[in-house]
């Protein structure tokens, strides 16, 4: 039946332990260390957070234009495609004596120490290899650098968080319920990266905690990055060599004459294919919804605060000194509105599990807030009208009046409820799928990973050109989304499958993989 048959842990794999005896590490863990493990992803999102409301407007101040700042983005998705599956794929089988997932995390963890160094001091590097400080240059170096680490960070992310998603699975052993309420915690830890990260990109004085930060080549703005950044790995050096030092790992060691020799020769685009080849029909299900679903995401978490700029506040980063101000009171107003979000994201990732039951399952859940994603997306137009409107009576550099403000970040809170589903219940539903067949938790993370990342590739590829083809800006691109959410809706709650609710495990072949 291809690659998966070969892993399961009952046949064909010893699991050494590295806890203390008393512990069985094939029962569900502690609560406890579930939350330690999970609490990993505040420091990855703070990083992540900074990302989305930062650095789209911060690589249109290093001279790249609007419509081609969404291909720096297309970082993320390569390296996910490519990254993710592979480090999944070898941390099943990892041997180490610290067990199959901590050393991928604490290298993820390293990675990205390296590479917020090279994006927050790209602009200085830049100036230091002769770039030129004058506002209508490109600076051709300091945007090389800059790439060069983003392209870093990207894999760093992908490296780390895959292990993460596939260790709380472990740690929650093949149960359901611990599964879903284990996913459930990495949202709610998520959202209080965000908060933090949106908090930190809010605040425009953040520099002077740093006196150092700003330079000659780095001014306000790239010195509120660069101090951010220097927030975010603390937080995440700190959460990563706690967990990892408090939680144990399984040490995975191939069983002699269980027929894992031959499983191990099976090579790893071997076993992507052969994934692929054994889904029925319910996982392929997942696999279009989350596709739909990143579809219509991608492009507000790329372009939401390049919204508040442009359309909202009616500002343009590479225009005269006041559209370039006036753009980046929008850009931190945006920042604002994404710590809303996630201060939204936050309470409803707790609220997850409860809501599920009440509204009739998980699929269900999940199809009724991609409505809202649909709704909220669509309302970027109205609130970007009412902006233009405004501007014509009261001047350019008016910005937007009180309420069309209130109503933009109105839009990025009520987000926050869709945005806290996407988090947790994809991923819950393919460790489900995963449990029931047998399948390496990272390898099934890693296939699931492709369904966010293709669409990702899609928007950063086409993304910029098409909005360009309407005339500029994001509402193009946002309607899109909208439109990909609706579908995604549909298709949520009238093919996806529901999994049982409080199975300890799923029946082999019931759903998923066979």
């Amino acid at each position: 039946m291809g690659a998966f048959e070969t892993e399961k842990p009952a046949k064909d794999a010893a699991v050494v332990e590295t806890q203390s005896p008393e512990e069985d590490l094939n029962q569900p863990s502690p609560l406890r260390k579930i939350i330690s493990v999970a609490s990993i992803a505040a420091g990855l999102q703070f990083g992540w957070a900074l990302q989305l409301s930062l650095l789209t407007p911060y690589v249109q101040l290093l001279g790249i234009p609007h419509k081609w700042s969404s291909l720096i983005w297309l970082c993320g998705p390569v390296s996910g495609m490519i990254v993710q599956p592979i480090v999944g794929y070898h941390s099943d089988r990892c041997t180490s004596r610290f067990g199959r997932r901590r050393p991928f995390i604490a290298a993820g963890a390293a990675l990205v120490a390296v590479a917020v160094f090279l994006i927050g001091y790209a602009a200085d590097f830049g100036h230091k290899m002769g770039d030129k400080l004058e506002q209508d240059t490109a600076r051709v170096r300091a945007i090389g650098i800059f790439a060069f680490g983003f392209w870093i960070l990207d894999v760093a992310n992908n490296t780390l968080q895959g292990p993460c998603r596939a260790f709380l699975a472990d740690l929650s052993a093949g149960d359901a319920k611990r599964t879903r309420v284990a996913n459930g915690f990495f949202s709610f830890f998520m959202a209080v990266g965000n908060v933090l990260g949106y908090a930190a990109g809010s605040y425009s004085n953040l520099h002077k905690m740093f006196p150092f930060a700003m330079t000659k080549a780095c001014d306000i703005y790239c010195a509120n990055l660069k101090s951010c950044f220097f927030l975010s790995i603390t937080l995440l050096l700190i959460v990563t060599v706690s967990s990892l030092w408090y939680v144990k790992d399984k040490q995975w060691s191939p069983a002699v004459n269980s027929g894992d020799e031959k499983a191990s020769k099976v090579p790893f685009f071997g076993e992507i294919f052969g994934a692929f080849k054994v889904m029925q029909r319910p996982m392929w299900m997942l696999l279009m919804v989350t596709a739909l679903n990143w579809i219509a995401w991608f492009p507000f978490l790329l372009f939401d605060t390049d919204w508040m700029g442009r359309e909202v506040y009616g500002g343009d980063s590479g225009g005269d000194a006041g559209m370039v101000k006036q753009y980046n009171k929008g850009v931190h107003a945006g920042a604002l509105g994404l710590m809303l979000q996630s201060i939204v994201l936050l309470f409803m990732s707790l609220g997850v599990e409860w809501i599920g039951r009440k509204v009739g399952g998980a699929k269900r859940l999940w199809g009724i807030v991609n409505f809202i994603l649909a709704i909220g997306l669509a309302m970027t137009v109205l609130v970007s009208k009412l902006a233009a409107e405004h501007r014509k009576t009261a001047g350019e550099l008016a910005g937007p009046s009180s309420g069309v403000r209130a109503g933009a970040l109105s839009l990025f809170a009520v987000l926050g409820i869709p945005l806290a589903i996407t988090f947790s219940i994809p991923f819950a539903l393919a460790s489900i799928f995963s449990n029931s067949s047998g399948a390496g938790q990272g390898l099934s993370i890693g296939v699931l990973n492709l369904a966010i990342v293709i669409p990702q590739m899609i928007i950063s590829l086409g993304g910029g050109s098409f909005d360009a083809l309407f005339g500029g800006g994001n509402l193009p691109v946002f309607v899109v989304g909208a439109i990909a959410a609706a579908i995604s809706g549909v298709l949520a709650l009238t093919v996806l499958p529901s999994p049982p609710p409080d199975a300890p495990a799923l029946k082999s072949g019931a759903m998923g993989f066979h």
